[in-house]
């Protein structure tokens, strides 16, 4: 992978994404194991506790409602903090590598302690918006199902299936506009951090196609394929009549979650760098200059 900053299709993405994630595995891992341990040890705990009896935990949450609220959105935010600080640290990181500069830990996890409060603030309004998008669109589904039941019970399904159709698309849609609040709030200077929706919405305009490809395969590989890989071999050696091996599998999907977390965050951070360089002149010494400066622009050396 070249250190030039420059437009990439959609596999060229997905390629660099692998590349940087290989080259610097022992960093992304550190980083990970620092700031996803908490969330991951709470869902295999959760997992483990509740996991034959799923009722138990609506048991719990209606007899103690207030405390299970707070709980509840406690774990969240901390859920919430923890992912976004892994997505600022690997764009530390990559922004470090195409500088020609030796990524650091310690300097990526500042660097996302620094953005973490107008990160919070743009991920969970961004969270609430596509919440009330989802109720609207439910409740327009619900209207055009009803208009449809006064021709026929045929046509108000047929409605239905229309109305749900298009409100995924809607949803998606506008979740793709705002696809790259992260790196935006993490690499630009804002007069206001809500300013990120915005210019995600204008870097996004007719290229929310290819957003929605590179997130789908990224999350795909980072986050569904530990799930597969463990459900196939839970399948082929019949764990699952058997609870006293079901804890390791719980453990290993965990572990593996763990271990691909970063290959999420590296994609959206070269989708970033693509839609920025062709709307924008975007370069090493921009980049460079958004980081703070000091770093020595590469001349034809590669990404290290």
């Amino acid at each position: 992978m070249n250190s030039n900053i420059r437009p990439m299709r959609l596999g060229e993405i997905l390629d660099g994404s692998f590349n940087i994630y290989r080259r610097h595995f022992g960093l992304f891992m550190r980083l990970s194991l620092i700031l996803v341990w908490l969330p991951t040890a709470a869902g295999i705990y959760l997992n483990l506790r509740f996991s034959n009896n799923p009722f138990e935990v609506l048991a719990l949450f209606q007899e103690n409602l207030g405390r299970s609220i707070g709980l509840t959105l406690a774990a969240l935010v901390i859920w919430s903090a923890c992912s976004l600080l892994l997505k600022a640290g690997t764009i530390r990181i990559i922004s470090d590598s195409y500088l020609g500069q030796e990524p650091e830990l310690g300097a990526s996890l500042r660097f996302g302690m620094e953005k973490i409060v107008p990160l919070l603030v743009v991920a969970l309004s961004k969270g609430l918006l596509l919440i009330i998008l989802y109720f609207v669109s439910a409740l327009c589904v619900t209207l055009l199902f009803f208009i449809g039941k006064i021709a026929g019970t045929a046509l108000a399904a047929l409605m239905a299936v229309v109305g749900v159709i298009g409100a995924i698309w809607f949803v998606v849609w506008v979740a793709c506009g705002y696809g790259i609040t992260t790196p935006i709030v993490v690499l630009e200077e804002l007069s206001s951090s809500f300013d990120a929706f915005g210019r995600s919405w204008e870097l996004t305009r007719d290229a929310r196609g290819k957003l929605f490809g590179t997130v789908a395969v990224a999350a795909l590989i980072s986050q569904a394929l530990p799930q597969i890989i463990v459900g196939a071999m839970s399948a082929a050696m019949g764990v699952a009549g058997n609870t006293s091996l079901q804890p390791v599998f719980v453990v290993f999907a965990s572990l593996l979650s763990i271990v691909l977390a970063p290959i999420l965050p590296c994609a959206f951070t070269l989708l970033y760098y693509d839609l920025r360089v062709r709307r924008e002149a975007f370069d090493l010494q921009v980049l460079s200059a958004q980081l703070g400066g000091g770093a020595e622009i590469p001349g034809s050396s590669g990404t290290r």
